[in-house]
């Protein structure tokens, strides 16, 4: 008889019984922001040829490639754009005992595990639109570079806080070791 397989979930990787601290609903226009100006980068990137050769100054982009170029560009922005909103709020973080939980992702969910021993400093960025909207992201550095956490979009109260409790915990596993 044939070994029974999993069946495939669609049940997120959250642990049993945690609730999640979500970053604020601010960071929603942040995300906005961010992306349509990137999105005006490479609107620019991809039109400027397309201008150039409808203008005849340039010429050879045939007409069968620059249609649909420009409808991927634009789909693909669509959805990007219509995706911020639920990506924003699955962002979210916990702290128990012994470590922060660290999680995010729609469709590639990621949950990060950051014991507080590990925990070499926490660091708090805000560039001038977190700023602008009373937000900071809050960055977990570790020695092993590949278990880095970050948490995007924390209110600026909350970071310091994260900072100040995280370090102390992170002290006092240290010293405990």
């Amino acid at each position: 008889m044939p070994a029974a397989r999993p069946e495939a979930s669609n049940e997120p990787i959250d642990p049993a019984g945690v609730e999640w601290t979500r970053v604020d609903e601010k960071y929603i226009p942040v995300g906005f922001i961010t992306a349509v100006l990137g999105w005006l980068v490479v609107f620019v990137a991809v039109g400027t040829p397309l201008v150039l050769d409808w203008m005849d100054i340039i010429g050879g982009i045939p007409l069968w490639l620059s249609i649909p170029v420009c409808a991927v560009v634009v789909v693909w922005a669509a959805v990007d754009l219509a995706l911020i909103p639920r990506q924003a709020r699955a962002i979210g973080y916990h702290e128990r005992e012994d470590d922060l939980l660290v999680r995010r992702g729609i469709l590639f969910q990621k949950l990060e595990a950051v014991p507080y021993g590990r925990l070499q400093y926490v660091d708090i960025q805000a560039g001038p639109l977190m700023r602008k909207f009373g937000l900071c992201t809050v960055q977990l550095k570790t020695a092993a570079s590949a278990t880095d956490a970050s948490i995007p979009g924390v209110p600026r109260q909350e970071g310091a806080r994260l900072r100040e409790e995280l370090s102390a915990r992170g002290q006092a596993r240290l010293a405990g070791l």
